[in-house]
């Protein structure tokens, strides 16, 4: 079990940490889309399962990273993917409660403006935890690389989630608030793969 020997107490502080906020910003979201409860499992328990969820996800990362090394940095990119994701969808929700911009440009708008932040929170997550990066102060290269990276990926993420709010028909009776989280999450997806790949080989590259 030496891969339990590479859990530090750093990866445990930013493995709750993200957890917390994670399961907090989840548990309102499904309280504001007004979402049944699991077995009468109340949402709010989110706060205590998704941290032990983040610390056994960055054990299996240092587990399977015994045989390929890359698998080291992955649980921990995963944690904080899951995390910006949360932050990402919280953003949007909020804005969605303030100026119900379900649809339409209002929701290009919101999408973008939560889509930032959650790219914002991902550079500093990673730099400081994933890649190790945070005792290191960001230079005007490292800063320029971010932005470009962040610009490609907002592109992407932004024009996925309009594409599907706008004209994909919602199904499954899916409400405008919940169908407007769907496009959420495809962009977010399809955000994820550019923002990964910007972050490990152009704007973290060791």
């Amino acid at each position: 079990m030496n891969f339990f020997k590479k859990f530090t107490k750093r990866d445990l502080g930013f493995a709750v940490l993200t957890g917390l906020i994670t399961g907090a910003i989840a548990w309102r979201i499904f309280e504001f889309l007004k979402t049944p409860e699991f077995h009468n499992v109340p949402w709010s328990l989110l706060i205590v399962l998704v941290p032990v969820l983040w610390i056994l996800g960055v054990l299996l990362g240092y587990f399977l990273g015994q045989w390929l090394e890359f698998f080291n940095q992955f649980g921990k990119f995963a944690a904080i993917g899951f995390t910006n994701f949360a932050i990402t969808a919280g953003t949007l929700n909020f804005l969605l409660s303030l100026t119900s911009y379900s649809s339409g440009f209002g929701y290009f708008i919101i999408s973008a403006i939560s889509f930032t932040v959650g790219v914002i929170s991902s550079y500093v997550w990673n730099k400081s935890w994933a890649f190790r990066s945070g005792n290191i102060p960001p230079s005007f290269a490292e800063f320029f690389k971010f932005v470009t990276v962040m610009l490609v990926a907002l592109g992407v993420n932004v024009a996925v989630s309009s594409f599907v709010v706008n004209y994909i028909h919602p199904f499954a009776g899916m409400n405008p608030n919940t169908w407007a989280n769907m496009g959420t999450v495809a962009g977010a997806a399809c955000g994820l793969i550019f923002s990964f790949t910007g972050f490990k080989i152009v704007v973290f590259k060791q």
